[in-house]
C-alpha cells in the first residue's frame, strides 16, 4: 500500500532552471526508502516540496488518497502533523533561546485537538517529555537545557524525538547524519531504524551518503541534476543493469 505517491513532479528556481524534473515515485507504508545523489542535484528541493513549504509549479503530491498539492492553509496544517522532518543541521532546526523541554512540546501543544497518541501519552508536560527523551535514549535531566549545552548527536537526537512526539506516518529525514562524527551517525541510524518498526513509521532517507542509505532502506532512488535515473531494491544496488551514475556513486564508497 502506497502512502505517499508523487506524480511528475516539477519545481522551477528560475525560468530556465528546473531544480525538480518531472520526478515520480511512491512510498510504501512502513519502508524506508533512500534517495540518494550528489549535493545540488534537488533532493531537498524535493523534500520541501513534498511537505508544501514551497510551492510546486506542476505535477501531483498524494498522501494516501488525498491530493495534497493544493491545499489551504487550515487543512496543510491538519496534513502536516502526518508528515515531519528532520533537517541536516540541528542546531539551526532548534530554537537556541528555548529549554529543550519547551522545543519537545511545541508539536503537541500545535496539534493537541487532533491528536490521537497511542504509544506516547500525555499526562503531563514533564511525563510526555520524558517519554519522548527516553524514545532516543538521552537522560531525563537534558529537559532542562539549551540546545547549546548539548553535543551535536544529541541536539540531533532531540529533533528525532520532537519529529515522533505527535507519532506521524512518514518522516522526511534529509541527511539527517551529515553534520555528526562517525560514532554519533552510527547511533542515530540504529535509533531510527528501531524506532521505524516501533512506532510503525515511514521515512523518506535523503543524503549522499550511499553507505547509509544502504544499511537503512529498502528501496533505493537515485537523483541527478533534478530527475530521477535509478531505482532499484537494495539487495539490487551491485546488479550490472544499474545507471552508469549509480555505479560511479557506488565506487566513491
Amino acid at each position: 500500500m502506497s502512502l505517499l505517491t508523487i506524480k511528475e513532479l516539477t519545481k522551477f528556481y528560475q525560468a530556465d532552471k528546473v531544480a525538480v524534473d518531472h520526478v515520480s515515485f511512491d512510498l510504501k507504508k512502513g519502508e524506508c526508502l533512500g534517495l540518494v545523489g550528489e549535493s545540488g542535484c534537488g533532493k531537498s528541493t524535493l523534500a520541501r516540496c513534498l511537505l508544501r513549504i514551497e510551492p510546486i509549479d506542476s505535477g501531483s503530491i498524494y498522501f494516501g488518497n488525498q491530493a495534497i498539492e493544493h491545499l489551504n492553509e487550515r487543512n496543510l496544517h491538519l496534513f502536516r502533523k502526518k508528515m515531519q522532518i528532520v533537517f541536516q543541521n540541528p542546531s539551526a532546526a532548534l530554537n537556541p533561546k528555548l529549554k529543550v523541554k519547551e522545543s519537545l512540546i511545541d508539536p503537541y501543544n500545535q496539534y493537541k485537538k487532533e491528536l490521537d497518541l497511542s504509544y506516547f501519552s500525555y499526562t503531563s508536560k514533564d511525563a510526555f517529555v520524558k517519554q519522548l527523551l527516553e524514545a532516543v535514549g538521552l537522560p531525563s535531566h537534558l529537559a532542562d537545557q539549551y540546545p547549546h549545552e548539548l553535543s551535536g548527536g544529541q541536539r540531533q537526537l532531540v529533533t528525532i524525538a520532537r519529529a515522533i512526539s505527535i507519532e506521524p506516518e512518514l518522516i522526511v529525514l534529509d541527511e539527517p547524519t551529515a553534520s555528526l562524527d562517525v560514532i554519533s551517525q552510527k547511533a542515530v541510524l540504529t535509533l531510527l531504524t528501531e524506532l521505524r518498526k516501533t512506532l510503525n513509521l515511514s521515512y523518506l532517507f535523503i543524503s549522499h551518503d550511499l553507505a547509509a542509505v544502504s544499511q537503512m532502506c529498502q528501496r533505493i532512488l537515485v537523483m541527478k541534476e533534478g530527475r530521477l535515473v535509478d531505482e532499484f531494491e537494495t539487495n539490487h544496488l551491485f546488479d550490472n543493469e544499474r545507471h552508469q551514475y549509480t555505479k560511479e556513486l557506488i565506487s566513491i564508497f
